[in-house]
C-alpha cells in the first residue's frame, strides 16, 4: 500500500487544505472528457449515410463484445407511419400505445397531430376508395384530431402490424393493440402501413 501513488482530489472551498496530502496539488477532474471514451462507436437507431451505418467487423473484433440485437444490418432499418384515430384521442390513449412501440425498441422519429382534411383522408384511403364503408370511413377519420407518428427500426413495419391487432377488434389477439382496446370495426383506434413502400408514402 504504501508504494500506490495517493490520489489528489480538489477540496471543497470550506475545508483546510492542510488536509491534503502535502505531496501533491489539487486537481480538478473534466467528467466530460473521462467519460468520452466510454461513448458507444455506433447507434442502433441511424439517419446518417450507408457506409456510416454500417457496422465494421474490425470494431467487433477490438472490443470483444457481442451484442446480439445490434448484429443486424443498418441497411435493414425501415420506417412506418402509425396514426391514433379520432375516437382514440378522445379515449386518451395517445401515451398509451407510444408506450407499447417504445417498449419494443422503436425509435419516434416524427409527431404531429392536426385535423385531417377531407382531400387528405380520400388521397390516404384511396385503395378502399370502391368499398362500400368508404365515405363512412372518411366521414370517421375526419371527424376530429388525428396524431400523426413515424417511427424507425429494424422490421419495424411486421411488427408494427403485430403490435396493433387485427382489424376487427373482436378477431384481434389479446396484448395487441386493438385486442385490448378497441371494441368495434369502424373505430379500431389506430391504423399503420401494411408495407416500406406504402409506409414511406404516407410518411
Amino acid at each position: 500500500v504504501s508504494k500506490w501513488t495517493p490520489l489528489c482530489v480538489a477540496s471543497p472551498p470550506e475545508r483546510n487544505s492542510a488536509s491534503l496530502n502535502p505531496h501533491c496539488s489539487p486537481a480538478r477532474v473534466n467528467f466530460r472528457t473521462a467519460l468520452a471514451a466510454f461513448r458507444p462507436q455506433f447507434r442502433l437507431f441511424s439517419r446518417n449515410s450507408a457506409s456510416r451505418r454500417r457496422l465494421r467487423a474490425s470494431s467487433s473484433a477490438e472490443s470483444g463484445i457481442f451484442l446480439p440485437h445490434l448484429v443486424a444490418s443498418m441497411e435493414d432499418v425501415e420506417e412506418t407511419y402509425i396514426m391514433v384515430k379520432p375516437d382514440g384521442i378522445q379515449r386518451g390513449l395517445v401515451g398509451k400505445i407510444i408506450s407499447r412501440f417504445e417498449k419494443k425498441g422503436f425509435k419516434l422519429i416524427g409527431l404531429k397531430m392536426f385535423q385531417c382534411p377531407k382531400e387528405l383522408a380520400e388521397e390516404h384511403y384511396k385503395d378502399l376508395s370502391a368499398k362500400s364503408f368508404f365515405p363512412n370511413l372518411i366521414e370517421y377519420i375526419t371527424s376530429g384530431p388525428v396524431v400523426c407518428m413515424a417511427w424507425e427500426g429494424v422490421g419495424v413495419v411486421a411488427s408494427a402490424r403485430k403490435l396493433i391487432g387485427k382489424t376487427d377488434p373482436l378477431q384481434a389477439e389479446p396484448g395487441t393493440i386493438r385486442g385490448d382496446l378497441a371494441v368495434q370495426t369502424g373505430r379500431n383506434i389506430v391504423h399503420g402501413s401494411d408495407s416500406p413502400e406504402n409506409g414511406k408514402r404516407e410518411i
